[in-house]
């Protein structure tokens, strides 16, 4: 069975851009670190940001240094603030789901051991 991969993925980015703005390799590294399972990669993140931007959710800018490359920032705007709350509660419900699903499944191998 495959998984299905950065499902979630707009909902983690927009959490993250809700601390403080932030570029797309840097979002990636906090994903990679802070999350306990991740199923984005950096394709992913991209192809979110640009969508998310496209719909409003948030704003970029470039950054240009005197040395490296420029680098796009990403700022949450008050329509992806919104689009966070809508994703905090279809998690939230997703989580009750799973709960169940899990503890149904633990009395079934219980009882198949």
């Amino acid at each position: 069975m495959s998984k299905k991969h950065g499902r979630h993925t707009p909902a983690f980015l927009l959490l993250l851009l809700a601390d403080a703005p932030s570029y797309g390799g840097l979002l990636l590294t906090r994903l990679e670190t802070e999350l306990p399972y991740v199923f984005s990669d950096s394709a992913i993140v991209y192809r979110s940001l640009q969508e998310m931007e496209k719909n409003g959710s948030v704003e970029s800018s470039w950054e240009t240094r005197e040395s490296g490359q420029p680098r796009k920032w990403y700022t949450i705007t008050p329509k992806g603030k919104q689009d966070l709350k809508e994703q905090a509660e279809d998690i939230r419900q997703r989580y009750a789901n799973f709960e169940y699903f899990l503890s149904h499944y633990k009395a079934l191998s219980q009882d198949n051991d």
